[in-house]
């Protein structure tokens, strides 16, 4: 039991799961690291047969105070005359979209293997109450979602209260049920290396089938030093527990060097059992169309 700042906080349980975690990492290693992969793996993976994998692995997303239902159905329905017109190609690995729509793109789309994936829990902020998150996943599932992303309670990380954290995550993976849920760790606000670490750690404790960077709607989202902390993590603890978790970068995915990059660090780092489209997915909007030019190797604007 400790104090902060007045407030009596029991972070036992957590503190001694941390304690089998090495989480004595600096930012300064960690670009290190980073810099040796770039520098010695990324040509390697730079081909087609990455750049599909990569196709297969985005969930095409719109997330904007602008969307309307008629835009949200035209983007299912390129799913759908993709499926079509390119039969020989990876499709998408999920529709990601806010709850209200769910019911919508259910309805829509036709492409089996697609998944439709919300994002719940008061997203991007994380800040309601609990009642409200799971109330919104509930609803969400019920009209057809098929994967949950939610955001970290970042405000009661940065406080240290691990247990108010831990607690949320699992109250909201229990709603789930079989439903995976990524857990987003907002890695840009999390400002070191440790605290992506612990962040990460503690989200896949409490039922975290996913790590996820970034929400995209912070100054700072998905680099390749928090997608190798969290890769660091996700093995670390898959060595200890056995339990296997994904890795979702999103947020600034603005090339397809950077999918690659991250690419590169994930496989690296957790090796072939992880190099799958349902274990490494890509939140983006943008990348879709600079994939598919890469592919055909002619400019391509079909998303």
């Amino acid at each position: 039991m400790e104090t902060n700042n007045g407030k009596i906080v029991n972070n036992s349980k957590y503190d001694e799961m941390l304690k089998n975690y090495n989480l004595e990492i600096t930012d300064e290693e960690v670009k290190e690291a980073v810099k040796k992969i770039i520098a010695e793996k990324v040509a390697e993976n730079d081909t087609m047969e990455v750049k599909q994998f990569l196709l297969g692995s985005v969930e095409l997303t719109t997330l904007q105070t602008t969307d309307t239902e008629e835009e949200v159905l035209a983007m299912t329905e390129k799913v759908n005359k993709f499926a079509h017109e390119y039969p020989n190609l990876p499709h998408v690995g999920a529709i990601c979209v806010y709850p209200c729509f769910t019911k919508l793109v259910a309805d829509s789309l036709e492409v089996d293997g697609v998944d439709i994936t919300n994002v719940t829990g008061a997203f991007p902020s994380s800040q309601t109450f609990l009642e409200v998150k799971t109330i919104e996943t509930a609803l969400a599932i019920k009209d057809g979602a098929t994967q949950i992303d939610i955001v970290l309670p970042v405000g009661k990380f940065l406080s240290g209260d691990y247990e108010e954290v831990c607690d949320t995550i699992s109250e909201l993976k229990q709603t789930c049920g079989e439903i995976p849920m990524k857990v987003i760790l907002e890695t840009g606000d999390l400002k070191n290396a440790k605290n992506i670490k612990t962040a990460a750690l503690l989200s896949m404790f409490a039922g975290a089938e996913y790590i996820k960077t970034s929400t995209g709607k912070e100054k700072v989202s998905a680099t390749p030093e928090s997608v190798y902390v969290m890769c660091q993590a996700i093995k670390e603890f898959y060595d200890k527990t056995g339990i296997q978790v994904g890795l979702k970068p999103a947020g600034g995915i603005n090339t397809v060097m950077d999918a690659v990059i991250f690419y590169t660090i994930y496989k690296e780092i957790l090796g072939e059992k992880w190099l799958d489209n349902y274990w490494f997915r890509l939140g983006t909007s943008r990348l879709t169309n600079l994939l598919l030019t890469d592919i055909l190797g002619k400019e391509t604007k079909f998303f």
